[in-house]
């Protein structure tokens, strides 16, 4: 009797646990830089090159926190000192389609939705549908994080990879292809949250690394049952819109921008920029 009153008690205060569970989790992201200027500029292995591939690489090199229950999660980015943009060569470096520090992606793992508060221009927007269906596979391979003991799932997609030429005249011009990105995630079923950096989710525990084509997410941090609170708030302000009608004005404003940029370039000495975009 003794020994039954015993397991109640530890099955209860297990169930209390998880409802109470919450922690943090610190990511870091780099990306991989495809860049190519032209002739005039000195080709691959001048010095202006190299710094402009440095300056893009920086600019994807950022730091997020996401908070998380077992049901509901944010991820933002950790605001830090911004640099003063810089100009080299006449081309001024801007990473489009990145609302920076005030966006806020918030996830509901148990009703599978999300909510994405995000900037273009200075307009904000509310993103809301159906966390994606990621078909992960599960390999079996194994490594450590950390302290965590790691598994790895796979999954590929196709996607359209944009080559950008700006230039003079008739050297400006567009280059698509469809390929096949394949993402590598490394979950640690330790921490028994289906919950991950950006939008990733859907495996039996906390996602510590990513591989998704040429960007890598990296888990350099985790809190569990943290000391101070722990707030996880949804988005509620910003226009309401579907994750594909968003697409279809990031694609607008994105040939916009570069309409404008080709048009300052013309105006220039003719060298020419060749940038991959892909993700």
């Amino acid at each position: 009797m003794k020994t039954k009153v015993l397991l109640g008690l530890l099955f209860l205060s297990i169930g209390v646990f998880a409802q109470d569970f919450r922690g943090k989790a610190v990511y870091k992201t780099h990306r991989k830089i495809d860049f190519k200027l032209g002739d005039k500029q000195g080709g691959e292995n001048s010095a202006l090159q190299k710094q402009l591939k440095a300056q893009l690489m920086r600019q994807f090199q950022k730091t997020f926190t996401l908070n998380f229950t077992k049901n509901e999660s944010t991820y933002k980015e950790n605001k830090a000192l911004s640099s003063p943009q810089q100009q080299m060569g006449g081309m001024q470096i801007q990473i489009m389609g990145n609302g920076g520090g005030n966006d806020v992606l918030y996830k509901n793992i148990k009703e599978k939705r999300y909510a994405n508060k995000t900037e273009i221009s200075g307009k904000r927007f509310l993103i809301k549908d159906d966390l994606p269906n990621y078909g992960w596979e599960m390999t079996g391979e194994t490594k450590n994080i950390g302290k965590y003991t790691c598994y790895k799932a796979t999954r590929k997609r196709t996607e359209t990879r944009r080559t950008i030429a700006f230039g003079d005249g008739d050297k400006d011009g567009d280059k698509e292809e469809i390929i096949t990105i394949e993402t590598v995630a490394w979950y640690t079923p330790e921490i028994p949250v289906s919950n991950g950096p950006e939008s990733f989710w859907g495996l039996p525990g906390l996602i510590l690394e990513i591989q998704d084509g040429k960007q890598t997410i990296v888990c350099t941090e985790i809190v569990l049952n943290p000391k101070e609170t722990i707030e996880i708030k949804e988005p509620r302000k910003g226009k309401k819109v579907s994750q594909k009608k968003f697409e279809t004005i990031m694609e607008e404003h994105t040939k916009d921008m570069m309409e404008r940029f080709k048009n300052r370039r013309r105006s220039n000495d003719g060298n020419s920029v060749h940038i991959e975009i892909q993700g």
